[in-house]
């Protein structure tokens, strides 16, 4: 994780290190790989992260597949969570995961996540103090190449101390 999170850090300015990174995730998360997740921009509060409409992520009426889009979302908002974090001692697990669709997707599709250090100060850190989890609940639009509203994710994730986890 620490070394994952200083290649995050060091991606926010480099193009080089953005694709080594991209690399890294592939192998680090392989059921990912298939849809090919491109990492479009690294910021200091989250990522910009497009999928392909590519004939694997399709489905049968030759739009962007459910699954893949719900992916997507989980995966800009888990990233987001583990660079603005930048901590090892609290356990990132998805607790649950809504989506709504809007319009069927024929072009690649975007997905951009931002989650400042106020929010999280507030909404976790200072929660963690009485308490053994917290979950925390984000947003992430997708959207096409010609910004048509796609879908929204509600991805709900536990935070939990590690000391407070009892199966590991």
């Amino acid at each position: 994780m620490k070394n994952i999170h200083n290649l995050m850090l060091k991606a926010e300015s480099s193009p080089f290190k953005r694709r080594i990174l991209q690399f890294v995730l592939s192998y680090a998360i392989p059921f990912n790989r298939p849809h090919g997740f491109k990492i479009k921009e690294v910021f200091t509060d989250g990522f910009h992260i497009v999928l392909p409409y590519w004939k694997i992520n399709r489905n049968h009426i030759k739009g962007i597949h459910a699954c893949g889009l719900a992916t997507l979302s989980e995966f800009v908002s888990g990233l987001t969570l583990m660079k603005v974090l930048g901590r090892n001692d609290l356990r990132i697990i998805m607790k649950d995961m809504k989506m709504t669709y809007h319009f069927q997707a024929k072009k690649d599709v975007s997905a951009i996540a931002h989650l400042t250090p106020a929010i999280l100060e507030h909404d976790v850190f200072t929660p963690l103090k009485t308490q053994d989890s917290v979950f925390y609940l984000m947003k992430i639009e997708v959207y096409d190449s010609d910004k048509n509203h796609i879908c929204t994710g509600e991805i709900n994730w536990q935070l939990k101390k590690w000391d407070k986890v009892k199966t590991v």
